[in-house]
C-alpha cells in the first residue's frame, strides 16, 4: 500500500500530449524570442518570421506524435502474460484408451513380423499358420497391416498401451527383448488384432439372405464360411464404399447393390482369429441390409475373387494365401436367433 500511496499517478496520453505541446512552444520561444524592442530587420530575418516559428513548433510536435504512437504500439514487458488453463486436481482421467487411439505396432518386413510374434505367442499355434487348412500366413497378416485393414495392438490390465499409431515395435520400452523375458507375453500384456468389417446381408424377394458357404484358397484348400458377405474395411472408407468395393470383388462386376436405408448397426465381437490361431481378435461389425441385382436369386452359385490379391506383390504373393473363388447359397433357417450365422470371422 505504501508502494501504491508514494508511486506518481500515471498519466493518460492527452495529458503527455499538452505537456508536449506546451514544451515546444517553451523550446521555440526559447529559440527565437520575440521583443517588441527587436529591430525592424528582425521581422524580416527567418528567426523572427512567425510562419518559421510554427513551421518549427509543428515539426516539434510531429516527431513526439510518432514516437508516442510507437510506445503505444509496442508489445506488453515480458513480465505480461495472459491467464493460462491449469489442470485441476482431481478431475477425471479416462484410464482405458479405446482401441481407435492405441498404437498399432507397425513392421518392415514379414520376416520381422515374423520374428517379433515367434516369441509372443503360443509356438504349436503360430506354428500352424499356412499349414493347418484353412488359416493364413504370416505375410498375409503383414500385408493387413501395411494396407491398414487391421491393427496389432497390446493391451494390459489398465488396457491398451501408447496411444498414436504406426509405431516400431522395437522402440517400446514396455518390450523387453524375449531372452530377458522368456518367451511369450507377461501375464499383464496380450496382444490383440482389430478389424473393421463390413457386413452385407443381401436378401432376395422371397426374405432368403445370400450366405458365403465356403472358400477355395490359393493353396487349393477349403475353408468354411457360413458367414454373409464380408469385407475387411480399408483406412478412411465409408461403409456405402466398402460395401461397393466388396460386391465388385467378391460378386463380380455385373452385381449392382442398393443399401437399404435405416438398416444399419454397428457391434463388437471379440474371439479367436479363425485365420491366426493364438491370436485373440476384436471385430467392430458395420452391417447393413442390401438388394442386389445381377446374381442368381435363388440357386447356389459361385464368383471368382478379383481383388485380394491385386495390392501384393513378389514373394508376399508366393507366400500368402488368398481366396481364388467363392461359393453362395440363399439360406432362410441356418441362422441363430439374433440373424446371425454362429460361425466366427476370419
Amino acid at each position: 500500500l505504501r508502494v501504491l500511496e508514494e508511486a506518481p499517478p500515471r498519466r493518460s496520453s492527452d495529458a503527455v500530449m499538452q505537456s508536449r505541446c506546451n514544451a515546444a512552444s517553451a523550446i521555440t520561444n526559447a529559440l527565437f524570442p520575440s521583443s517588441s524592442s527587436s529591430s525592424p530587420s528582425s521581422s524580416s530575418s527567418p528567426e523572427g518570421n512567425p510562419v518559421v516559428r510554427a513551421a518549427l513548433s509543428l515539426l516539434f510536435l510531429f516527431r513526439n506524435l510518432s514516437s508516442l504512437s510507437a510506445s503505444a504500439a509496442s508489445p506488453p514487458p515480458a513480465s505480461f502474460r495472459p491467464l493460462q488453463a491449469v489442470k485441476m486436481r482431481g478431475a477425471p482421467v479416462a484410464k482405458k484408451p479405446s482401441a481407435a487411439g492405441a498404437r498399432a505396432l507397425a513392421f518392415t518386413s514379414p520376416e520381422s513380423l515374423s520374428d517379433w510374434l515367434r516369441h509372443r505367442l503360443p509356438s504349436d499355434s503360430f506354428a500352424s499358420w499356412g499349414v493347418k487348412p484353412g488359416t493364413k500366413t504370416v505375410h498375409n497378416l503383414w500385408l493387413e497391416l501395411s494396407l491398414g485393414e487391421t491393427s496389432l495392438l497390446l493391451q494390459g490390465e489398465e488396457g491398451l498401451v501408447g496411444s498414436g499409431a504406426g509405431v516400431d515395435p522395437s522402440s517400446q520400452h514396455q518390450l523387453q527383448p524375449p531372452q530377458q523375458r522368456g518367451e511369450g507375453l507377461p501375464r499383464e500384456l496380450s496382444l490383440l488384432r482389430t478389424v473393421h468389417v463390413a457386413t452385407v446381408k443381401i436378401r432376395n424377394a422371397a426374405g432368403a439372405m445370400l450366405v458365403e458357404t465356403h472358400q477355395l484358397l490359393s493353396d487349393g484348400t477349403i475353408r468354411s464360411r457360413r458367414r454373409p458377405l464380408s469385407e475387411k474395411m480399408k483406412p478412411g472408407e465409408s461403409i456405402e464404399e466398402a460395401v461397393s468395393r466388396a460386391v465388385r470383388e467378391e460378386l463380380g462386376g455385373e452385381a449392382k447393390v442398393r443399401i437399404i436405408p435405416g438398416t444399419y448397426e454397428t457391434r463388437v465381437e471379440e474371439k479367436a482369429s479363425a485365420s491366426y490361431p493364438g491370436l485373440p481378435a476384436q471385430y467392430v461389425l458395420h452391417s447393413v441390409d442390401a438388394e442386389v441385382e445381377g446374381v442368381p436369386q435363388e440357386v447356389e452359385f459361385s464368383t471368382e475373387e478379383v481383388g485380394e490379391c491385386s495390392e501384393a506383390s513378389g514373394e508376399v504373393i508366393q507366400k500368402a494365401v488368398f481366396v481364388r473363388r467363392h461359393f453362395w447359397k440363399w439360406v432362410h433357417d441356418d441362422m441363430d436367433g439374433d440373424g446371425e450365422l454362429p460361425l466366427p470371422l476370419g
